[in-house]
């Protein structure tokens, strides 16, 4: 008889985040209004990645077929993206993620310094103080809608250069009429501080969403925010050496003494499944870790895909490396398990660790009350993508093994190689730290740092109380 791991029980809660990039592939909206606007279907219904139950997509498990198609375990791979119906024409700003650069630049993103900083507080109280001078007169204009780059000319690039001159973006001598060197230069610095790939020209619509929300709203997200800087960043400092998770940059960071030693790219919840604020102590890595199916998704989909299976006289739990256990903790023959009847309601069902194991090869565990966690993927495409609001709460971290290998640190015995030689083993090893580090899930969108420059993230689960939604960018 097996007993059914208890602790694993509340980690059910939220263990769906793995699969949520499933769905992303296979039902990706393109952008037709803006950056986040692809999170919205045809009806402003949340789209691009969400239960089965309710949306129509198909589901965790991928949709009807012979299993092989492009769910979870499918490696589908997105399509071509087509314009939407709000879509430029013309000079058209396409909604894609860029060449094979821009992708390197998002996916290692430069240290930088920490959002969470005592140095901070003083130049973001700063930045109120010039934002509401700007607000009070009037303001920035708005940008047309076109693509823009060197060499362009006209009554837009007038309209772009008083947008950035008055942000303090572009500084020194430019023709008003003329996309110049300076332009580029303001153009890369306004993109950098937005953390969009620092490009230099308009080409996609995300410059000019960011460049289009009212300074008013810019105002009162970094009113916002500094009381959020004020509230965590004295104990994250006081703890020398911790782990942020930045919540509206999908950004994790790596601080010690002060400095941001590394940087990675995250995947964190989507609006209606939000990564939850918290702050905790790293206890334990779970290497090969299994996955313990939430009973929504076997409601929703590993009960209707184990039927399409056993239509064609298939074994899913094979197909997908999974196991059954009744109520009391037994396990189950597949051969045995009646997938029609009600019975399998009750069964409890949890996936081995393989290469498409939902949680990757390892597992960052601490306790709170939501059971989130952070944990590799097999998916790595989703770390090149600009939008990266895709899971159900917990965070998806990119070169999760150089992060691993600085929280073990001070364990001993953990460098790297031993963590690729059990993650190319398979085996499964839990280690508890001999010296707890503490992390944090912050809700950080707007900040300033000591070399003046004023930060902006998407304002994804409109927490910062604007008057209008900085979501957009």
């Amino acid at each position: 008889m097996l007993t059914w791991p208890s602790k694993m029980r509340g980690e059910a809660f939220l263990a769906a985040a793995g699969f949520a990039a499933a769905l992303l592939i296979i039902s990706f909206e393109p952008a037709s209004a803006g950056l986040f606007s692809w999170m919205k279907g045809p009806q402003g219904n949340q789209g691009g990645g969400g239960d089965s139950g309710n949306s129509g997509g198909p589901g965790w498990f991928g949709g009807p077929g012979n299993g092989n198609g492009g769910g979870l375990f499918g490696g589908g791979q997105r399509g071509p993206q087509q314009p939407g119906s709000q879509a430029f024409h013309g000079d058209e700003l396409p909604p894609d993620e860029g060449d094979a650069a821009t992708r390197a630049w998002i996916v290692n993103p430069a240290l930088g310094s920490p959002t969470l900083s005592t140095r901070n507080i003083e130049p973001t109280k700063a930045a109120i103080e010039r934002y509401k001078a700007i607000v009070a007169q009037g303001g920035w204009p708005t940008v047309p809608a076109a693509a823009m780059r060197p060499g362009s000319q006209g009554p837009q690039i007038v309209t772009l250069h008083r947008r950035l001159e008055v942000s303090g973006d572009l500084v020194g001598q430019s023709i008003p009429d003329e996309y110049d060197a300076a332009v580029v230069a303001a153009v890369k610095k306004f993109q950098a501080r937005h953390n969009l790939p620092p490009t230099g020209i308009i080409d996609t619509r995300a410059t000019i969403d960011a460049m289009n929300i009212p300074a008013a709203v810019r105002l009162a997200q970094l009113q916002a925010n500094l009381k959020r800087l004020q509230t965590l960043a004295p104990p994250a400092a006081a703890a020398g050496r911790y782990v942020v998770v930045n919540i509206p940059s999908a950004q994790a960071e790596a601080v010690e003494n002060g400095q941001v030693v590394q940087r990675h790219a995250t995947v964190v919840g989507k609006p209606e499944r939000p990564t939850p604020e918290l702050s905790s102590k790293i206890q334990e890595i779970n290497f090969n870790p299994y996955w313990y199916v939430p009973k929504s998704i076997i409601y929703k989909d590993l009960v209707p895909k184990a039927r399409e299976f056993a239509k064609r006289n298939q074994d899913m739990l094979a197909a997908y490396h999974m196991e059954a256990f009744d109520a009391a903790g037994n396990p189950l023959d597949p051969r045995q398990i009646d997938w029609f009847g009600n019975d399998v309601y009750n069964y409890q069902f949890r996936q081995l660790p393989w290469d498409q194991n939902s949680l990757g090869f390892v597992k960052i565990n601490f306790p709170n009350k939501d059971s989130v966690y952070m944990h590799d993927t097999p998916l790595k495409s989703l770390f090149e993508r600009s939008v990266r609001f895709e899971s159900s709460g917990c965070v998806r971290t990119d070169n999760i093994e150089t992060l691993v290998a600085w929280i073990l640190r001070d364990t001993g015995g953990w460098d790297m190689q031993h963590i690729l030689a059990v993650k190319q083993s398979g085996e499964q090893i839990d280690v508890k730290l001999v010296k707890q580090v503490p992390v944090y899930f912050t809700y950080i969108s707007a900040w300033a740092t000591p070399d003046g420059l004023v930060q902006f993230r998407p304002d994804i689960y409109n927490q910062d109380g604007a008057p209008e939604t900085a979501s957009a960018y």
